[in-house]
């Protein structure tokens, strides 16, 4: 058996399956898939941005009854 600097040496590396060549080559996606999944991100962001417009300042703490007229001390003396 060859040693494994042998396959190094030829672009290939010794695996448990045997060898292979070396380096990852993923295939990219097709035309269809790509605008969906950038379609279907771009429906997420417009959704957590529309939830956070309605409910953002209860997600922060934010009562819609505090600090609205109730009478603590910020009136107006004119």
């Amino acid at each position: 058996m060859p040693s494994p600097v042998a396959y190094f040496n030829n672009s290939y590396k010794l695996v448990m399956a045997g060898p292979h060549s070396a380096g990852f080559h993923p295939h990219l996606p097709g035309f269809r898939y790509t605008f969906l999944a950038k379609g279907l991100g771009a429906t997420m962001w417009f959704f957590i941005f529309y939830r956070v417009r309605q409910e953002g300042g209860k997600l922060l703490g934010h009562l819609p009854f505090e600090g609205h007229g109730d009478g603590h001390g910020h009136e107006e003396h004119h």
